[in-house]
């Protein structure tokens, strides 16, 4: 098969369009004395992306500091496990520098930022990659750097807060709401707010007000870049299905997007199923949310009758998100990208096979899709052969003491 451009209902690229929306989702919902520091940061971008200098320094740095491509690597062992003679190949962006793929849009923003001159950075994070990530860059750049994080999170990630630390970042705990990532997020808009004229706000996942969704998006789509040309270069033709977990969506459309022109080729983002699909216990935000706006952004919530949004639950704290990005939301309702869920328990059982038939040990976020092609291959729903490739978003080590915990055993 060759590598050819389809058109499909979702036509990449027109969006975002002029006014920051992937069809009705997007936008710009924010406090007036946001817009003007929006369209800054909008005119700065694209100021940016059209520098042959920035872009130079920025691929550069991707290649020497980050590590960048990462591998597409064959899994032959689980590929047996899955069955149905499926050829799996996991996209490496666990071998990425720090750990995730957060690094590539936190390079990208956190180099954006020095450009501007602003020279306080502020964050937010869940499972704590993105955070680890910003202190990194912020540490390299010389940028002072605060980091937002609910109390949950912290107690569950303490590696990766002490890891914030170390790099010289001040941690912020948030003990507002459910203590998670949507409240991190709320604290860190409080901040931004209030401290407009110096401050950058490094959004970590492609959500947000405009221009974020698309600033995110293409920094993070050097994963499906790179996937799309190594596939091309090992089997000679697109794979059938793309597999990438989803909770904000940063790592599923780092590699959709350089997909979406290809028709062939199946997107499939995995969410957290949590315990059980009864509101509060999962966070399969597209699988059983509607539209509302959160954070900025018009795009599917996990909302009550009264627009309340709703309590979440995942075992993986990057997941734990009742939002998604509105470009996600636009794949869902176009019809180019599938969304489906996965439990905590898919999640342990994509793990730990992926540890013992691989030597690989995936962050917890990235076993949910993981686990969710295990199931299905090993309940025949796979087509024969199939040829699949998964997003491994980032490493399990910030994760040990709690997948230690699932199974019961005391560290």
């Amino acid at each position: 098969m060759q590598d050819t451009k389809t058109h499909n209902t979702y036509q990449h690229n027109l969006y975002p369009d002029e006014r920051g929306r992937f069809g009705d989702f997007g936008g710009k919902f924010v406090p007036e004395n946001l817009m003007a520091v929006l369209a800054e940061l909008e005119t700065a971008y694209k100021e940016a992306m059209q520098d042959k200098a920035f872009i130079g320094e920025l691929n550069q740095e991707l290649a020497s500091y980050v590590g960048r491509p990462t591998t597409l690597h064959y899994v032959p062992r689980f590929s047996e496990m899955v069955g149905n003679n499926v050829k799996i190949y996991l996209k490496r962006e666990d071998l990425a520098h720090t750990g995730a793929h957060k690094i590539n849009n936190a390079l990208g923003q956190g180099m954006l930022a020095k450009r501007m001159g602003k020279q306080r950075i502020i964050a937010e994070t869940g499972a704590g990659q993105h955070g680890v990530a910003t202190a990194t860059v912020c540490a390299k750049l010389g940028l002072d750097c605060i980091i937002y994080m609910g109390e949950v999170d912290i107690q569950r990630q303490s590696l990766n807060v002490f890891r914030m630390k170390l790099l010289g970042a001040e941690v912020r705990s948030v003990d507002s709401g459910t203590k998670t990532l949507k409240d991190a997020i709320n604290e860190a808009i409080r901040d931004w707010v209030t401290n407009v004229e110096t401050t950058f706000y490094l959004f970590g996942t492609a959500a947000g007000p405009a221009p974020y969704p698309r600033i995110v998006r293409d920094f993070q789509a050097v994963i499906g870049r790179e996937a799309r040309q190594q596939i091309m270069q090992q089997e000679g033709r697109l794979p059938d299905q793309i597999y990438a977990c989803v909770g904000g969506g940063s790592n599923a459309i780092g590699i959709f997007y350089p997909f979406a022109d290809a028709s062939e080729v199946e997107l499939i983002g995995v969410e957290a199923g949590g315990t059980s699909m009864d509101p509060g216990m999962h966070a399969s935000t597209l699988v059983a949310g509607r539209p509302g706006v959160l954070h900025g952004a018009m795009s599917y919530l996990l909302q009550n009758e009264d627009g309340q949004i709703l309590d979440t639950h995942s075992i993986s704290a990057g997941l734990d998100y009742p939002g998604v990005g509105p470009e996600h939301s636009y794949m869902k309702d176009s019809g180019r990208a599938s969304y489906v869920t996965a439990s905590d328990a898919t999640a342990l059982k994509g793990l730990e096979a992926l540890s013992r038939t691989e030597g690989i040990i995936p962050a917890l976020e990235s076993a949910h899709a993981i686990g969710y092609v295990l199931e299905q291959g090993q309940q025949g729903k796979l087509a024969e052969g199939s040829l699949i490739v998964i997003n491994l978003s980032g490493r399990g080590d910030k994760d040990m003491m709690t997948v230690a915990k699932a199974f019961n055993v005391n560290l």
